[in-house]
């Protein structure tokens, strides 16, 4: 059989060029029994390791490569492009270009791990020091990183082929000289014939004398960017999903104008290549030579942990283990908890397990962590995930949270029996994180210590969107098709199986232009899971032993100046035998310390987390009460109502209430709080379950339980049922049939009924899908209970902090101030004098009159448009020299340049002024010639050599200035300016006189929680609020259309008016115009999204309830040509609807001589509008009109 081998091949790693999978690359390999495969990514390595592992799973010979792009100036380190001219002026450009070229290409393959590791520096270098819009390396790192590698001269653009192609034989030559030199017979000469790319054929034409003439050989490759010849079309939309590179306006021509300009890009058979290339046999012979120079073999078993080095003063411990077990009972007894037997024997037996592993290293390198973040008084996090279920961590205070009491098992995160790198994610406050990192450099080295890459992929609903774009589907169409697509215990459902199983989602396909629905389907299941783009993990960091580029390659973060981060995602990372470590940020930890911090400082405490007590019976009525906004975890809005059902009284009524508060389990809840207050039966399966299930009423709520149930029904050890854990998990069909089988024989081995055991099974199985981490839900459910006590205990100084740490977001900082209100919080508005950089608490006296127990004034620093160093300038000048006394002493005496005309427009709009001046207009309109007259002020008070600002005589006096008057503000005006800079409405809000009526008229709100809603059943919703950010769009079909913010009492969100209805209702939608409006919404990211069907001025807010509209007519005093005006009114009125008549009657009540009496006209039933009433009122004046 004639044999060919792939040896130059993208991957989606090749991010927005190539669609072939690391699966399909490997698959297509093994369907066209070609023994090898080779992995050449664009100027990166980010699937090797998946590559890797999976061509050894399908017994392929994996081939790591890349394909790298060279300088073709002198130096990685040259920016800027060169012309001839330049280039042959320059010393140091020794002539190796020709024209203005900035990279070529260059495949390079791993002869061995010497190869490999010299391609690791060589792909990291072009990120680290020549990156110029790609990561490019020069011949000075080729040369010094030669060795175990074999080159091949790439494509049309490659490091030879691109002189070729301009006609620069000279130069081609030269470069064919200088990569001989470096490779020498591991060079090899690259030829492709996609047959309808010219420059291709120029280099057919001339690339075989060239290998003659320097006694070098050809190399036959496919370049392949997709494996089959039908994901042509495909591969060039994901071409076009970036919205810079999309050049189409029309789907047809991105389905026939190639970007690549052929078809042929695909993973070709060998007998395809060999036909291909018959001309050039050594050419294809060429490929087996290379595959067998590579034999590549990677150590993915062994750790490389960093060398933690024992104290010198330490001098009982010989060995990392003697230390670690020194640590940890020395910690244990300074818990200030009875050291029992259980304790010992627990902390004796994971230290044996630890030690087995090898792992004492990687608890000590996190205990140092934590160690130093305390000595930092960085905050620290009781636990996260489940090294929470371990004593050890306990001891030696990695977490805060006994594994003993709260009965959590060592085995859910360190299993004997399954050798993996352990995980401790540990949560630093969120503003203190990069300074464990940057201790993390210090003491392992800079350049041992990276952040860590990780892909956003074309997800589903995401894929659709993305496709139905750029072959130009109308967006609220596929938006609406996205809706379809289900989320099964947080997973989105492949395409496919949508298509299979999802009624509205097939009746799509099956109506309107059919053919390109399914072209529209396929291109998207196509690129469905494929990578879009990368990012840096939000938390992750890698730690190496030594230089991180000895393990894994190292990639500049896109957009970022200097700022790199691993090649390899989490996973491969593990393979790469590197320690990782999640260092993630949290705010509520930032809301504790901060909260802390005022409280010791006002009540000369010495209060901290490890002294909160954990039964506090202020706190727990607070959870029961469901008056949880603001409290980690706790705070949407059903979470709220099942608390106050629930009325928890324990870390462990939390922790479950936490952990079934998911999409799946949730559905349980109602029967857990049931159980609990025995309106339910608890009951059980079988007697000896209870003993797992007790603590949760019979319910099912944690993966421990599942490992407990293992362990006491059938006899398996903790490491067995955690095992049998993760293959329900993972659904892993194989091996979920051997462990029934041993889960059942064990049980029956036990005297436990078959039947019995079987049901048992099936039972945890089915749980497997919404399974929660017990150690993870009590750890951060002491964390929300801290944050809980502090708002139960001091809310004045809870909320201020709350608000701070929030200030960035408008919707919470709505919630907080709703909050404020509950708790008895006056909140201030913003105040020059009295404001500070963050929430102000000022505190009542005892005895004080208020009703409420303190105020809080706003934070200068919450002010749109008021920089630090603004509000910095503002106070300090406060500070130095008292108290201003009025808008033009603050002008005089603030330096202008910092604090600029947006800073002083923005406290006016805030109302930071209003203690000189309520008129806020005033204050605008005199900006620009009392900030003129300050500033001559200062220069002549400068020039005339005063001391200070006034002088000795007028220090104490205000400059005699006076602002030209105004009319104020109207109402809704002034509110919207303050809510434009305040994020919210503060001092008042534009609906509020209409706060009563909209309650009963609308179905949804824009608050903060809608993760619970579903929104198909309470579609189309009523909502009211104000317009804000109108924006006038145009769509690709040339039609206009509206998208705005719409704000109400709780948040805002997105609503989008279509064509049609925006072109009708164009008067009504204005910015700062207040509306109602119907219409369908929907989830978008962290905000709701409504699509508006019907759009009305609030002013009709009344009418839209109405029943009734009542016309008082008194016989002594009506002109009875009134009675024409009337039904002409109507009758114009009905013209202009669209329906021609209303729903509401139309009722007379008739008084004559204190007589009253109702009609009810049969003729006219009408719509109440805006206009008629108006016109009805004038006819029979304002009293005399009624509607209910």
């Amino acid at each position: 059989m004639k044999e060919f081998i792939h040896l130059h091949n993208h991957t989606h790693f090749s991010l927005l060029d190539a669609i072939s999978s690391v699966d399909g690359l490997v698959n297509a390999a093994v369907e066209n029994k070609m023994k090898a495969v080779a992995i050449t990514d664009h100027g990166v390595m980010f699937g090797a390791m998946e590559f890797y592992k999976k061509c050894l799973k399908n017994n392929i010979k994996p081939i790591i490569g890349c394909e790298v792009y060279v300088a073709q100036s002198s130096s990685r380190f040259e920016k800027a492009k060169k012309t001839v001219e330049q280039e042959v002026s320059s010393d140091s450009a020794d002539g190796l270009a020709s024209s203005n070229i900035n990279y070529a290409h260059l495949i390079l393959l791993a002869k061995d791990f010497t190869g490999y590791k010299n391609l690791l520096k060589i792909v990291s270098i072009g990120h680290t020091e020549g990156y110029y819009y790609k990561p490019r390396v020069d011949l000075e790192v080729l040369n010094q990183y030669r060795e175990g590698l074999v080159a091949t001269s790439a494509c049309a653009g490659g490091v030879i082929s691109c002189y070729i192609t301009r006609g620069d034989m000279d130069t081609a030559r030269k470069m064919t000289g200088k990569y001989k030199d470096i490779f020498g017979d591991d060079f090899y000469l690259e030829i492709q014939d996609h047959k309808s790319i010219e420059a291709e054929k120029k280099v057919l034409k001339v690339m075989p004398s060239l290998a003659k003439e320097f006694g070098l050989k050809l190399i036959a490759t496919n370049d392949v960017h997709y494996i089959k010849k039908e994901h042509a079309i495909a591969h060039n939309i994901y071409l076009n999903l970036s919205a810079k590179q999309s050049r189409f306006t029309n789907s047809s021509d991105v389905q026939t104008n190639l970007r690549y300009g052929t078809d042929e890009i695909y993973f070709k058979s060998a007998e395809e290549m060999i036909n291909l290339f018959k001309d050039y046999p050594e050419a294809i012979k060429s490929t087996l030579e290379v595959t067998e120079k590579c034999n590549l073999e990677l150590d993915t078993k062994s750790n490389h942990m960093p060398n933690f080095k024992i104290p010198a003063s330490e001098k009982e411990s010989k060995n990392l283990d003697d230390y670690l077990r020194k640590l940890s009972f020395e910690g244990l007894k300074n818990r200030n908890i009875k050291i029992t037997e259980e304790y010992e024997t627990r902390l004796n037996y994971e230290l044996e397990i630890v030690k087995k592993m090898n792992f004492s290293g990687y608890f000590l390198i996190v205990m140092d962590f934590i160690n130093k973040a305390k000595e930092l008084g960085v905050l620290v996090g009781p636990g996260r995930g489940s090294a929470a279920g371990s004593l050890v961590c306990y001891a030696l205070g990695i977490t805060e949270v006994d594994p003993i009491i709260y009965n959590l098992f060592f085995e859910r995160f360190l299993n004997p029996s399954r050798i993996s790198m352990p995980d401790i994610d540990i949560d630093f406050q969120d503003d203190r994180r990069d300074e464990l990192i940057q201790y993390a450099k210090e003491k392992y080295g800079e350049n041992s210590v990276a952040q860590i890459i990780t892909f956003n992929k074309l997800a589903p609903r995401g894929v659709l969107k993305d496709v139905g774009r750029v072959l130009n589907f109308n967006f609220e169409e596929i938006n609406n098709l996205t809706k379809h697509i289900p989320i099964v215990f947080g997973k989105v459902t492949p395409l496919k199986k949508c298509l299979e199983e999802v009624k509205d989602f097939q009746n799509y396909f099956k109506t309107g232009n059919v053919e390109e629905k399914k072209k529209l389907f396929n291109y998207a299941s196509t690129l469905e899971n494929l990578n879009k783009n990368s990012s840096i993990h939000a938390s992750g960091i890698v730690i190496a032993p030594s230089d991180i580029t000895d393990f894994v390659p190292l990639s500049k973060v896109t957009g970022e100046d200097n700022v790199f981060c691993t090649q390899y995602d989490m996973n491969q990372l593990e393979d790469a035998g590197l320690i990782k470590m999640d260092f993630l940020g949290l705010k509520e930890l930032k809301v504790i310390g901060r909260t802390l911090k005022l409280i010791n400082e006002k009540y000369k405490k010495n209060l901290s987390i490890d002294k909160i007590p954990l039964d506090d019976k202020k706190t727990y009525e607070l959870f029961s009460s469901g008056s949880t906004i603001g409290i980690f975890q706790f705070s949407k809005s059903k979470m709220r109502e099942y608390l106050a059902k629930l009325k928890p009284q324990s870390i462990n009524d939390l922790s479950a209430m936490n952990a079934l508060y998911r999409p799946g389990p949730m559905k349980l809840i109602p029967d857990f709080i049931d159980r609990k207050f025995g309106r339910k039966p608890i009951d059980y399966l079988h007697p000896d379950m209870e003993s797992a299930l007790k603590d949760t009423y019979g319910v099912i709520v944690y993966q421990e339980q599942v490992m407990e149930i293992a362990r006491d029904i059938a006899g398996f050890t903790m490491a067995q049922a955690d095992n049998m854990r993760k293959a329900m998990g993972k659904k892993i069909a194989d091996l979920m049939k051997t462990i029934k089988s041993e889960f059942i024989e064990g049980a029956i081995s036990r005297g436990y009924d078959k039947k019995i055991a079987e049901q048992i099974f099936t039972l945890m199985a089915d749980f497997a899908d919404y399974g929660f981490n017990k150690s993870h839900a009590v750890a951060y459910s002491i964390l929300a209970y801290y944050t809980a006590y502090l708002k139960a205990n001091f809310p004045l100084e809870f909320l201020a902090v709350s608000m701070a740490c929030r200030k960035d977001s408008e919707t919470e900082l709505q919630e907080l101030a709703n909050e404020c209100k509950k708790m008895g919080v006056t909140l201030n508005q913003p105040n020059v004098n009295q404001g500070e950089v963050d929430f102000k608490v000022n505190y009542f006296p005892e005895g004080s009159d208020s009703k409420n127990i303190g105020e809080l004034i706003y934070g200068l620093s919450a002010l749109k448009n008021l920089g630090e160093k603004a509000v910095e300038a503002i106070i300090k000048e406060r500070n130095e020299n008292g108290n201003f006394k009025d808008f033009l002493d603050f002008l005089i005496r603030v330096d202008l340049r910092v604090v600029n005309k947006k800073a002083l427009e923005s406290l006016i709009y805030a109302g930071a002024f209003d203690e000189f001046e309520t008129n806020r207009k005033k204050l605008l309109i005199n900006l620009e010639r009392a900030t003129n007259f300050a500033q001559r002020f200062k220069e002549q008070s400068e020039n005339n050599g005063q001391e200070g600002l006034f002088g000795e005589e007028e220090q104490n006096q205000s400059v005699n200035y006076k602002l030209d008057d105004c009319e104020p503000f109207e109402d809704a005006e002034k509110f919207n300016l303050e809510k434009s800079i305040l994020g919210f409405y503060l001092t008042g809000h534009p609906l509020a006189k209409y706060e009563a009526e909209i309650k009963e008229y609308i179905t949804l709100t824009f608050s903060n929680d809608f993760t619970d809603t579903e929104f198909n059943k309470i579609n189309p919703v009523k909502m009211a609020g104000v317009i804000n950010n109108l924006q006038r769009k145009i769509s690709k079909k040339g039609k206009e259309f509206a998208v705005f913010k719409l704000i109400d009492f709780d948040g805002s969100g997105e609503c989008v008016v279509f064509n049609e209805l925006f072109k009708e209702k164009e008067k009504i939608i204005d910015e700062n115009a207040l509306v109602m409006i119907e219409g369908n919404a929907d989830e978008n990211g962290d905000e709701i999204k409504v699509t508006v069907d019907k759009i009305y001025p609030i002013e009709e807010l009344h009418t839209k309830n109405a029943s009734n509209v009542l016309l008082v007519i008194n016989k002594k005093n009506f002109e009875v040509d009134n009675l024409n005006l009337i039904k002409k009114a109507i009758d114009e009125s009905q013209k202009t609807e669209r329906t021609h008549s209303g729903t509401c009657k139309l009722c007379f009540q008739v008084i004559d001589n204190g007589h009253s009496k109702v009609y009810i006209s049969k003729e006219y039933k009408i719509n109440p509008n805006q206009e008629l009433i108006s016109n009805l009122k004038k006819i029979l004046g304002e009293g005399n009109l009624k509607i209910n």
